[in-house]
């Protein structure tokens, strides 16, 4: 015979513990939602907030271009360095962000040789290419290429990375940057 005092499943205690565990992961997860979202989130802004490619090399200031994919994890992991770059330069510097999944920009995929993302290029005020990065590329990397625009760095356009440059030497290598990431 059973007795009519069953135990409960879980006691009171139990229960505040239980609650207070689901309370700490939800928490957890809306705390890290903006650390773990962030970098998909600037992509997706820097590609709304986009200066017009063809308004940004006639408009006489010097132009930072980099083509990227949502699905690109090195794109996403440079997003929050672009992002500080964006704020400290966006006065004196067009920025232009151009996805390499959308169709609207094959002119400029193929214009400027895109194999491999993320790639930046960036023009001076006349819209001469000045540098190009492939690659994963340092916050300062960025950084020293558009402060030699402010001191009339003229010179040979530079590819840097060199790993993705002997990549682009092999005629019979035919890439897309949509294979890259």
């Amino acid at each position: 015979m059973q007795s009519e005092n069953k135990q409960t499943f879980l006691n009171s205690s139990q229960k505040s513990i239980f609650i207070l565990f689901l309370v700490l992961i939800i928490c957890s997860v809306i705390g890290l939602k903006n650390f773990i979202f962030k970098p998909t989130f600037l992509l997706k802004k820097f590609g709304q907030s986009s200066i017009d490619p063809e308004i940004a090399f006639t408009n006489n200031k010097p132009t930072f271009l980099e083509f990227y994919a949502d699905w690109c994890e090195v794109c996403k992991e440079m997003a929050p360095k672009v992002d500080n770059i964006k704020n400290e330069y966006e006065k004196d510097i067009n920025f232009v962000f151009l996805n390499v999944d959308n169709p609207k920009w094959e002119k400029y995929i193929r214009n400027f040789n895109v194999n491999g993302i993320p790639q930046v290029n960036i023009f001076d005020k006349d819209a001469k290419l000045e540098v190009t990065l492939i690659g994963k590329q340092q916050e300062q990397t960025i950084k020293e290429s558009l402060d030699n625009l402010y001191v009339n760095y003229r010179g040979k356009s530079q590819i840097l990375n060199s790993e993705f440059s002997i990549i682009k030497e092999n005629k019979n290598y035919q890439s897309s940057p949509r294979s890259h990431g």
